[in-house]
């Protein structure tokens, strides 16, 4: 990886770079050769992670510890400008959107095979949790493996589309949660993945949603994608009176798990979809035990995809609100630190 203050020798796309703790750099990267069955992708735009801030703020996210420099970004569009080599994947000029999980074998640890994003092996673009890292896809241009792209349907703006990583996450969660049709839904957190399972469960038709965050700015998110209430977190007798079918849990606090648990109903099922901190945590399993609660695991998403793109072309996933602010990648520091400030902003957009 060269730093903007080498003499690149080689074809150079500007990146974000995490470097270490508290060190967020923008500077030029060596565009990787090709592989035979990569593209080349100009990227357009990326959306800010809660992995990619744990990186910049505290040198890891949960166990995946960053050991040297490392490209940022997963929620990335663009345009392939060189298609790859082999005849795989979309021709060039097409714009796409990437799926950016690499499922693998790893250490031959069983899992259920129709659900790759389980498998011991998988990377992930943007990631440290191997060593070599992986790295993202915050940069100019990219060279990416062409069964990661999606091509994109007409009609739908690369703007839109910078959050189908994000809508597929939460697509993924809400089918964790089984048929939501007619059923009351509590959603905990109202984050970026948060207001997008709202969104999400507002086209599969769950009879009322119920969102709640510690701030007022992610409620008003929440209610223009279509939650029906809105609770603040801090007031945990109206969360407990919800008396929901179906929680899911998107704020990643043992606390928010808590709320859940006491906001669904005798025999209700909770999704979890916000990552906790690595380690024990306390949870209320006594009453998950009395109450007979189902606790459910959501972990990243398979195919996905390809529902949540058909369903932001023909409009019936709204996402618009979900992004709140837009950034050149020239100004990622201040980027990052707006998307810090969760009582002040929802997705954040990096423009390359």
């Amino acid at each position: 990886m060269n730093s903007s203050s080498e003499a690149p020798s080689v074809d150079v796309s500007v990146g974000v770079v995490a470097h270490a703790k508290d060190d967020l750099r923008v500077e030029n990267i060596a565009v990787p050769v090709a592989r035979s069955d990569q593209a080349i992708i100009d990227v357009a735009y990326g959306g800010i992670c809660g992995s990619d801030l744990h990186y910049w703020l505290h040198g890891a996210a949960g166990e995946s510890i960053l050991k040297r420099p490392m490209l940022l970004g997963h929620e990335v569009v663009g345009t392939v400008r060189v298609a790859a080599a082999d005849g795989s994947g979309p021709a060039a000029g097409t714009r796409v959107a990437v799926h950016p999980a690499t499922p693998g074998a790893g250490d031959g640890s069983r899992y259920p095979e129709d659900r790759p994003n389980l498998s011991p092996g998988c990377t992930y673009l943007g990631s440290a949790a191997r060593d070599p890292h992986t790295d993202g896809a915050f940069a100019s241009r990219v060279a990416l493996d062409a069964r990661m792209l999606r091509a994109l349907p007409e009609g739908l703006s690369l703007r839109d589309a910078a959050l189908v990583e994000p809508a597929s996450v939460a697509w993924h969660a809400v089918s964790r949660a089984g048929d939501v049709r007619g059923k009351r839904v509590l959603v905990i957190g109202s984050g970026p993945i948060g207001t997008l399972i709202v969104s999400v469960l507002k086209r599969a038709g769950a009879a009322e949603i119920i969102a709640t965050d510690m701030f007022e700015g992610p409620l008003a998110i929440a209610s223009a994608v279509g939650a029906d209430r809105t609770i603040l977190a801090t007031d945990a007798a109206a969360i407990a009176a919800v008396d929901a079918d179906i929680a899911l849990e998107s704020s990643g606090s043992h606390r928010g798990l808590a709320s859940a648990m006491r906001g669904v109903t005798r025999g209700g099922r909770v999704v979890m979809v916000g990552l906790l901190p690595s380690g024990e945590q306390p949870a209320l399993i006594s009453l998950a035990i009395t109450r007979e609660l189902e606790l459910v695991g959501s972990f990243r998403f398979n195919d996905e995809i390809d529902d949540v793109i058909a369903a932001l072309a023909d409009g019936s996933l709204r996402v618009g609100p979900v992004v709140t602010h837009e950034f050149g990648v020239d100004e990622a520091l201040q980027a990052f630190a707006v998307a810090k400030d969760s009582a002040a902003s929802g997705k954040v957009l990096l423009r390359f």
